[in-house]
């Protein structure tokens, strides 16, 4: 049983870095483009379990228009800590995750959960005071990012430019509704799951919806009826407009 985790784990791993290498590898280099003056972006990408904030780097270089031509991007690692579906194995982890595959169902550590989501906001709260204006904020996570992500916009008092997640989940249950503020509830959300996931299945993503809008959250959910636990040009495309269409000017 350990051994078959441990191979789908690090299965996991390789497939998601083999996808993102090809993924960047078929796009071709952008031509020089001009900055825009009155924008001021800041993009947050969450990576998923065992990953690291360096290795998703690459990912900005997909974005072509010349409004992310200013946009700040911010790539943090997760710290190392025991992951109980993996044996309790040290590794990348924003929070601890009880059990893969995930379902709707699947048990959730909100504490820790919680406590990752105060780092988030952290992030968030020293660009805001830099000047950058909350609704050209934008949070992406992908797999347990992805969770961080939708935790995390959720909670924070703003209104923010909106939150990605991609092969992400639900990472606790209805009683936190009670602490999404007004605001929080004007985020949008775009959600984007592989119908083949089988890290993520896809029910746990198909939960979200449903639970947005109990709190009265925008969501526009995209499946992906071949892709399984990784990202795809697709996906980056729609997100590049996505967030091109809720961008504002910086006063």
């Amino acid at each position: 049983m350990k051994l078959t985790l441990a191979k789908s784990f690090a299965l996991f791993t390789l497939t998601f870095g083999i996808t993102l290498s090809i993924v960047l590898l078929n796009h071709q280099s952008p031509l020089p483009i001009r900055p825009d003056p009155m924008a001021r972006t800041f993009i947050l990408w969450l990576h998923g379990l065992g990953d690291s904030g360096p290795a998703n780097e690459p990912i900005k270089n997909l974005f072509t228009s010349s409004v992310f031509a200013n946009a700040k991007w911010s790539f943090p690692s997760a710290p190392n800590n025991p992951v109980t579906c993996n044996y309790g194995s040290v590794m990348p982890s924003w929070f601890d995750i009880h059990e893969l595959p995930m379902t709707a169902d699947s048990p959730q550590d909100e504490a820790d959960v919680l406590k990752a989501v105060q780092n988030v906001h952290a992030m968030i709260d020293r660009e805001i005071a830099a000047g950058t204006n909350p609704s050209n904020v934008f949070i992406c996570g992908f797999s347990q990012g992805g969770a961080l992500t939708l935790a995390s916009i959720l909670l924070y008092p703003k209104t923010l430019g909106g939150g990605a997640v991609f092969s992400g989940w639900v990472p606790f249950n209805s009683s936190i509704l009670q602490r999404v503020t007004e605001d929080a509830k004007r985020t949008p959300v775009l959600w984007s799951h592989g119908m083949a996931d089988r890290t993520v299945l896809f029910e746990a993503g198909q939960a979200g919806p449903p639970f947005l809008e109990k709190a009265g959250v925008s969501c526009e959910f995209k499946a992906y009826p071949a892709l399984g636990h990784s990202l795809n040009n697709e996906e980056f495309r729609n997100l590049e407009s996505w967030i091109k269409s809720r961008l504002h000017s910086s006063s």
